[in-house]
């Protein structure tokens, strides 16, 4: 079973009347469930234990008779979320590629299975939709993504949208791998390479282009010909943006544009703000349906109602997903954008990570909020908040909440207050303070982003 070539999207899908777009995903749904069933290992076995068969299920509305799973069931068997090739089109059947995700229960990275199809689709995306994200082809971009023991979606999929979009592109390949062979740079590398080929745009995870920054400011090298900032891979909060535009004019930048992006290697493609606090915009209503749902019941809720975000793959043929959650909560927009007027979709701008917020001595903290406040402070130059437990090994210890912080020369000595008081009165606790150097807290040669929060407690 193929798609026709004419069948697969609507012109400027994201200015078309909403109710248009509803008819195209509802047609490509229904085809999507009938290949599922004929060749999708877990789904196919899903339906049938539910006596369910592809007519069943004709459009969005019926989507909701299937259960919504999330990475708890992926990670069981990650190679039975993959289509069975067997019978499908050539193009259909080719992987070109896998990438891979978040670890198996036996510890293993999962993959993601891309074909040749699914490939093309991503390519045509960018092609026809980059003015959403602002590249072009004059840019250079600078793929700032670390390379890590396994292709991980973001720096695997960089050159791909280059490619799509006809710019230029090279590589930091910080990181570290497990090897023999000394494949990775440092950060001084990178950011001399950023100069010599002069780079347009940096694209990376906003903490580790911070630093990149940040170096660069203490090298002072030449980056007066970068132009933008792209991030994806962690959530970037308005200050972390303005902090980063404060080290652009602080290195002379042509300009200090900053593309807000929130995407998963599992969805397959990545939503983008317009601009600041605009929501993210969809950019792939004929790809992906987004729903949020109720984390309990799975329950499909209306726009501004906040829950799990999850997707469902309209046009796939490697790893297919249905219903399932990302892994963070959210609220829905399906009004057009008052700020540039694109009528697809939109997610609230302030995605919640479900492991933002946390259980401590017996309270439900926000830690994403207290990030977003650290965030602001002037001279901070890392920060890792940790939940810990006065003995680690008794499992009914007491909580101990503590900041490990690394400022800035001339900031060392107030750091430590300022911090502790942002702390107690977001989070009414009282946390430990502990000072390190900004590596030992986030090291780019062994890390692919800060890991801004960690919970040591063993469970209880």
């Amino acid at each position: 079973m193929s798609t026709a070539p004419t069948d697969y999207t609507l012109p400027d899908i994201l200015y078309q009347p909403w109710e248009d777009v509803e008819a195209l995903q509802d047609r490509l749904l229904k085809q999507m469930v009938e290949i599922c069933y004929d060749h999708h290992p877990y789904y196919s076995r899903v339906m049938k234990e539910l006596g369910l068969t592809p007519a069943d299920i004709q459009n969005r509305e019926d989507l909701k008779k299937l259960p919504v799973i999330g990475k708890k069931e992926f990670l069981a068997e990650p190679e039975n979320f993959r289509l069975d090739p067997d019978g499908l089109p050539m193009q259909e059947a080719t992987l070109w590629k896998i990438i891979y995700t978040t670890g198996t229960t036996s510890g293993r990275p999962a993959p993601i299975f891309v074909t040749a199809h699914d490939y093309f689709a991503y390519q045509d995306l960018f092609r026809t939709r980059g003015s959403l994200l602002g590249i072009n082809d004059t840019d250079m971009i600078a793929n700032l993504f670390p390379m890590t023991n396994f292709p991980l979606g973001a720096f695997s999929r960089a050159p791909d949208e280059a490619a799509a979009m006809g710019a230029s592109i090279m590589f930091g390949l910080t990181g570290r791998v497990d090897s023999p062979y000394p494949v990775n740079r440092s950060v001084d590398e990178a950011v001399e390479a950023v100069a010599r080929h002069g780079a347009t745009v940096l694209w990376g995870v906003a903490g580790f282009v911070r630093r990149v920054l940040l170096r660069a400011i203490e090298m002072k090298s030449d980056f007066t010909k970068v132009r933008m900032v792209v991030t994806t891979g962690e959530a970037s909060s308005p200050a972390m943006r303005e902090d980063l535009r404060t080290r652009m004019r602080s290195l002379g930048c042509a300009d200090t544009l900053i593309v807000n992006r929130y995407g998963s290697t599992e969805q397959g493609g990545t939503m983008i703000e317009c601009q600041d606090g605009s929501g993210f915009h969809s950019s792939m209503p004929d790809q992906v349906f987004h729903e949020i749902v109720d984390d309990e019941t799975g329950e499909r809720l209306g726009d501004g109602e906040a829950g799990m975000l999850a997707i469902t793959h309209l046009n796939r043929r490697g790893t297919v997903f249905l219903r399932y959650k990302i892994g963070d909560m959210g609220e829905l927009d399906h009004s057009p954008c008052p700020h540039c007027g694109r009528t697809t979709v939109r997610l609230s701008s302030k995605p919640v990570r479900t492991g933002d917020i946390i259980k401590i001595k017996g309270a439900l903290v926000n830690l994403g909020n207290l990030k977003s406040e650290l965030d602001k402070v002037d001279g901070l130059e890392e920060y890792q908040i940790v939940v810990s437990s006065e003995d680690l090994s008794d499992p009914f210890s007491p909580d101990v909440l503590k900041v490990r912080i690394s400022a800035r020369e001339g900031s060392v000595a107030e750091m430590p207050d300022t911090v502790s008081g942002i702390v107690t009165k977001l989070s009414n606790l009282r946390p430990k303070i502990e000072e390190a150097k900004r590596d030992e807290i986030f090291d780019p040669t062994t890390m692919a982003k800060p890991k801004r929060i960690v919970d040591e407690r063993k469970p209880r």
